[in-house]
């Protein structure tokens, strides 16, 4: 069986890569409790998330503490990583912005999919002629983060993201799993779940997500492309 440890998120500030168009000066601290909920006595250790600066601009790769594993101790990275892959994500699907997909995923099915729901996305709010209604910010709360060990390890994170408009804004939640790839932090899953989004629609709306090998079942890939 599996060791499963949870990291149960207190929210001290919410995350917030509020900006104006592209700009940022807001700094955020989320607060983790790491414990073994399958230890009779479990021993917390708070940790601190934090996010800094503009996250319109992307780091160049996201490191592991080690090169061959994945650890609790990198729950910070992988929070901050899947924060500004969501933030580049919703600039790019209504204003246009580019997102470098490579910075955070390398699996191709997964690249190539993802990069077909911005584009198809984005085809779809221009001619409808709504993109003149851009999106000025991004706060997200992380709803979940779990740590799940064994052969595979991989984060489990459910953020929850409100998207601000120059009219308006709307909310929805997004799962990511992230992994460790020789050394660097990449994500391997990435469903939204709201209704009637992209990944409900394509993939189906009752999809559980807990698989970190999904994109690399040919069979399974075939069924949404």
């Amino acid at each position: 069986m599996k060791k499963r440890a949870y990291l149960l998120l207190i929210i001290v500030l919410t995350l917030s890569a509020c900006e104006q168009t592209n700009t940022s000066t807001n700094e955020e601290n989320t607060a983790v409790v790491i414990g073994n909920m399958n230890a009779k006595e479990s021993k917390n250790t708070e940790i601190s998330l934090s996010t800094k600066g503009d996250l319109s601009k992307v780091t160049s790769e996201f490191l592991a503490q080690n090169e061959s594993d994945l650890s609790a101790g990198d729950s910070e990275t992988a929070y901050k990583m899947c924060t500004e892959a969501l933030s580049g994500y919703y600039k790019a699907i209504w204003n246009g912005s580019e997102i470098d997909l490579d910075t955070y995923i390398d699996n191709e099915n997964l690249k190539q999919y993802t990069q077909k729901k911005v584009s198809s996305q984005y085809d779809l709010f221009l001619k409808n002629k709504f993109t003149y209604n851009q999106v000025t910010g991004v706060d997200i709360d992380a709803r979940q983060v779990e740590y799940v060990g064994g052969d595979k390890s991989f984060f489990y994170l459910k953020l929850d993201a409100r998207v601000h408009k120059d009219i308006g804004n709307f909310a929805e939640p997004t799962e990511f799993l992230v992994q460790n790839s020789n050394g660097k932090l990449v994500i391997v899953d990435w469903y939204t779940s709201s209704k009637d989004s992209y990944d409900s629609s394509v993939r189906g709306d009752t999809q559980i997500i807990d698989n970190p090998d999904i994109w690399n079942n040919s069979k399974w890939v075939s069924t949404i492309k």
